[in-house]
């Protein structure tokens, strides 16, 4: 299954060992799942992690850039040859569901679900990190 990262699981991931978003990311490489990726979400990801105030204790922005540049090493690259633009009402949340369209992308994992509201149109679904490991464990 494919799925695409929100940013704020990855900001969660890097703070805290505790909780599903770093259970996500310790998971990798997956059998389950597989991380798509497209430039324009990698170069955000770079942005924002490497930002001082989402620096774990003690961590450098080099070190941050690091972990980005690992997640890619074990992701999908996906081009997106359709922009869906303007669909959401945050620009960056509209690269994520491009990336998540352009490759058949079954979820959208994110702390912010209101955020990809009227997605099911395009076959896609917002889901939090729990509910995705929930549905990873529940046999189906």
């Amino acid at each position: 299954m494919r799925i695409v990262l929100d940013i704020p699981v990855l900001v969660a991931a890097s703070r805290s060992r505790n909780g599903a978003s770093f259970q996500i990311v310790a998971m990798l490489p997956s059998t389950q799942f597989e991380i798509v990726l497209t430039i324009a979400v990698y170069t955000e990801w770079r942005a924002v992690l490497t930002r001082p105030e989402h620096l774990p204790p003690g961590a450098t922005a080099g070190m941050a850039l690091g972990f980005v540049r690992y997640l890619a090493s074990v992701v999908r690259w996906q081009d997106v040859p359709f922009l869906w633009r303007p669909f959401l009402r945050d620009p960056d949340d509209d690269m994520v569901l491009e990336c998540a369209v352009a490759s058949d992308c079954e979820f959208i994992v994110t702390h912010n679900a209101r955020d990809f509201r009227r997605i099911e149109e395009l076959n896609v679904r917002a889901v939090t990190p729990a509910d995705f490991l929930n549905r990873l464990r529940s046999p189906s």
